[in-house]
């Protein structure tokens, strides 16, 4: 089903459960990735996963189809990782300004000891690489590389440039770069 005809769909009274549940069916795996690959915990990954349907679910009588629908969810999406990130960097006391990677490289390398992630050495240290990045840099260089996004749609998503996501990603390789250099 295409997005205008789920949001058609949804935005019909009698029908709006229905079209829901396809649009989640549509894009909840997409959605999840997405996040895990932003807050790489599986339990943080479904708990923004909810909180981000439970926001779609809210905003579609307001969605206006200015943007498309997908590009719409992911930046709902890509505010509660971020959100979430900023809230658990509080609960931990450490401040914004400082680098979280430690923690959530700690996450990472609990979840491949405990076969929730799999992958060989070679993906293990990108991993690592991405976790030193800031979350934005991160986030543009997921959407880029991982999902093989435009740059115009991730531009819709994150409300930044083309110029300035482009550099942004030119950036993110050049540190990833120079991290998989040094473990070598």
């Amino acid at each position: 089903m295409s997005d205008p005809e789920l949001v058609k769909l949804i935005l019909d009274p009698e029908n709006r459960q229905k079209g829901f549940e396809q649009l989640i069916k549509k894009y909840q795996q997409k959605i999840y990735w997405h996040i895990r690959k932003m807050v790489i915990d599986h339990d943080d990954a479904d708990d923004v996963v909810q909180e981000t349907f439970i926001k779609v679910w809210q905003g579609l009588q307001n969605f206006r189809g200015d943007a498309q629908l997908y590009t719409w969810i992911y930046r709902i999406a890509t505010n509660e990782s971020l959100n979430f990130l900023q809230k658990k960097r509080r609960q931990n006391h450490v401040p914004l300004e400082n680098d979280d990677s430690l923690d959530l490289l700690n996450t990472l390398e609990n979840s491949i000891s405990q076969n929730y992630v799999s992958g060989d050495e070679i993906q293990l240290k990108l991993q690592k690489a991405l976790l030193q990045l800031p979350d934005k840099q991160r986030l543009v260089f997921n959407m880029k590389y991982y999902e093989d996004m435009k740059y115009e749609d991730i531009a819709e998503i994150t409300g930044t440039s083309v110029g300035a996501l482009k550099a942004s990603y030119h950036l993110a390789v050049k540190k990833i770069e120079e991290f998989l250099n040094k473990e070598s």
